[in-house]
């Protein structure tokens, strides 16, 4: 599979928040309904990291094959901070949030391509994920991500803590 990599832009807005909604619908059927609630993510925060620059697109020539949240540094997402469990490693970071594959990529090993490329950039990575997301769960362990304990979002909200060090 030949993909690359680009940071979203704000025309990118609509193709992303139609991969979300396709994510959504997705995670319900399998039996995840409750990670992203109420139109998550929306319009308003993904043009938001655009335009910080923290958005990413997976492409297939012009085609979006997946969006994804990336961001790193000393301490890049707060909710990090304190972990039911322990950090294998310390130190800067790259964290990935919200990664969504669109439908017709599904089973491409289109995840595991924005992992490596994450990465590659920093050799260290946190993400978190909803108890019940089994597919995330399998992609994350399957790219050599470890299950370090449980997070808490600002909402309170508990998820399961991934690393890859």
């Amino acid at each position: 599979m030949s993909v690359a990599f680009r940071r979203a832009g704000p025309g990118d807005v609509p193709a992303m928040l139609a991969i979300y909604a396709a994510a959504r619908q997705f995670m319900a059927e399998v039996g995840n309904p409750g990670q992203w609630r109420d139109g998550y993510p929306g319009e308003a925060l993904l043009a938001r990291d655009a335009g910080a620059g923290d958005m990413y697109l997976c492409c297939e020539g012009e085609k979006i094959l997946a969006a994804f949240y990336f961001k790193t540094g000393d301490a890049p997402e707060p909710c990090y901070d304190t972990i039911d469990g322990a950090w294998k490693k310390t130190g800067p970071y790259g964290v990935l949030h919200r990664v969504a594959v669109a439908p017709d990529a599904h089973g491409r090993g289109v995840a595991a391509a924005c992992f490596a490329w994450c990465f590659a950039r920093c050799g260290h990575l946190r993400i978190d994920t909803h108890r019940d997301n089994r597919p995330m769960q399998r992609a994350l362990e399957k790219s050599g991500f470890v299950r370090c304990g449980t997070v808490r979002l600002a909402g309170g909200e508990e998820r399961w803590a991934y690393e890859k060090c």
